[in-house]
């Protein structure tokens, strides 16, 4: 089972990577090193899932952009 998402803190390590820390709603934390070109992947990824979903979660519908730009 998928765990839930409390909190997250990304931080700088001095060295050129970044430290990212996940926090379940348990208070179990996840340490992950990151360079900033696979920090720069995540922040696309998640992008690209969130410009799918948007016309979903905000229930946009095509067609009626399609007739208002038609009138």
């Amino acid at each position: 089972m998928a765990r839930t998402l409390a909190q997250f803190t990304i931080t700088p390590d001095g060295a050129g990577d970044y430290t990212l820390h996940l926090e379940d709603d348990d208070g179990e934390t996840l340490e992950f090193s990151a360079s900033y070109e696979q920090l720069d992947l995540i922040v696309e990824a998640i992008e690209e899932q969130l410009d799918g979903d948007e016309e979903d979660m905000l229930g946009v519908d095509e067609d009626e952009d399609e007739a208002e730009e038609e009138e």
